[in-house]
């Protein structure tokens, strides 16, 4: 059993999802945005890196997949959502995880089937996918989202790799 955390970063909210995966079944854990205060940047960026370590030591992930910063309205707000990309990933790595990146593209493939899913879209097939009684607040819908396609993708490449073929990473080091 591997259990993921899925991110979603924003400057504003982040949100986050983590699931088990044994074989190529998925179950929820847990899922939540973190809302960040208005305020100065750099405030808002510990307060992604301490909840995100937070979490991780609540659940003890294996892994994590982290949303790859796309461009945003403007140059400032993808500098601001790159920063909390940034602080998302050194969370997950500072706890010994293994990140893998997923442009928004690739998870909503992985999820919904197409690239241009909307975020309707993800919402129900994420509550579909994990069989949730409700749909997911549409932040951590998208870091569930972003959790499924990493455990789809490490399955692939666990399978291509055979039965007894493949190392294992775990809390960052291989095992």
């Amino acid at each position: 059993m591997t259990i993921i955390l899925g991110v979603d970063p924003g400057s504003h909210k982040t949100g986050f999802g983590v699931i088990e995966v044994l074989g190529n079944q998925h179950r929820y854990v847990t899922s939540g945005v973190i809302r960040l205060p208005q305020g100065a940047l750099p405030a808002r960026l510990d307060i992604i890196f301490k909840s995100l370590c937070t979490i991780i030591n609540e659940y003890s992930p294996d892994e994590a997949a982290v949303e790859e910063v796309f461009m945003a309205k403007s140059a400032g707000s993808a500098l601001k959502l790159g920063q909390a990309r940034g602080a998302a990933v050194v969370a997950c790595v500072s706890e010994g995880l293994l990140v893998a990146e997923y442009t928004a593209r690739q998870i909503k493939k992985a999820v919904v089937g197409t690239g241009a899913a909307d975020k309707e879209q993800i919402q129900h097939m994420v509550k579909i996918l994990l069989k949730l009684p409700a749909a997911p607040q549409e932040d951590a819908a998208d870091a569930l989202a972003a959790a499924i396609c990493h455990a789809n993708s490490r399955q692939g490449l666990l399978s291509m790799s055979g039965p007894h073929g493949g190392a294992r990473m775990r809390r960052g080091r291989l095992s």
